[in-house]
């Protein structure tokens, strides 16, 4: 008998242990040797994750469905159930579909979004949402900056206006990432009208490395003019396969192959992972997150 109390002894001493260690595991601060940023494979629509170097964590946009939580599931520990700042680059279905499931499953600090609004009863229900869970909610415009540390930030290009009432599109935010040396500029569906404001108004900040391009790489954006502000070494493309929309456009591929851009699509990549140290960009011969 003594030494069956002494299994059980033995045994819940070392729950108590493990308990301890995972309660451990949870609270302390994560720090990672590499920034990474994840493009999505959520179908016809567009979600991005950030986890910089220490641990700060940005979701831009949740695609159209609950498909965004199974990427986070592969790419965030069990454990970790909070997410920093959530970005809706605009209110359209592709983008916000699926953040409704990602504020009920995750606890989310802040929640940022264009002041374009939306009519759509998925915006309402986020709208619902966000003041159901008392998530801190703000409009950004340009000039905006969120820090992740001295070399780390995700600063707002557009709107630098009011938008309110104007077609979602075109009241996308445009925002860029900076790790270090290294930039991502991330462009929602922001159309062609927008790109060239931006190239002539604000050029100097458009110089990145990698772009996503505007509108799942639709004609609508990615002018010759943008490609020229921007410089990117790499494109981004989010985009469903088989989409009935046709992209990404031909006339968007042949601008980039006259520009020599490769590009990567979620169409052919599933999701596509790049890791920085904010020196060099590196992509990891696995694309887990884990």
């Amino acid at each position: 008998m003594n030494k069956k109390f002494a299994k059980l002894g033995l045994l819940f001493f070392v729950s108590i242990l493990v308990a301890m260690a995972l309660i451990l595991m949870t609270l302390a601060p994560k720090q990672n040797k590499m920034t990474k940023v994840f493009m999505f494979d959520v179908g016809q629509g567009d979600s991005f994750f950030i986890e910089t170097k220490g641990g700060k964590q940005m979701l831009i946009d949740g695609g159209k469905d609950a498909t965004v939580l199974a990427e986070l599931a592969k790419t965030m520990p069990w454990w970790d159930k909070s997410i920093d700042i959530v970005l809706a680059t605009h209110p359209d279905m592709d983008h916000i579909g699926g953040l409704d499931d990602v504020l009920k499953r995750y606890k989310v600090d802040l929640f940022v979004t264009s002041e374009v609004g939306g009519e759509t009863d998925e915006y309402k229900s986020l709208v619902g949402l966000l003041n159901k869970e008392k998530i801190p909610a703000y409009f950004v415009r340009a000039g905006m900056k969120f820090d992740f540390s001295d070399s780390e930030y995700f600063e707002v290009l557009f709107p630098d206006r009011d938008v309110k009432g104007w077609e979602t599109n075109t009241g996308s935010v445009v925002g860029k990432f900076v790790s270090g040396e290294r930039s991502i500029l991330f462009t929602g569906d922001s159309p062609a009208p927008i790109e060239q404001y931006l190239a002539k108004s604000t050029p100097s900040k458009l110089d990145v490395d990698i772009l996503k391009l505007g509108h799942h790489g639709s004609r609508t954006s990615t002018t010759a003019a943008y490609l020229k502000a921007t410089t990117p070494s790499l494109a981004l493309i989010s985009a469903g396969k088989n989409n009935s929309y046709g992209h990404p456009h031909k006339e968007v591929l042949d601008l980039l192959k006259q520009f020599n851009i490769p590009y990567l699509s979620t169409q052919t990549e599933g999701t596509v992972l790049f890791e920085t140290d904010g020196v060099k960009w590196h992509r990891p011969p696995a694309n887990t997150g884990k």
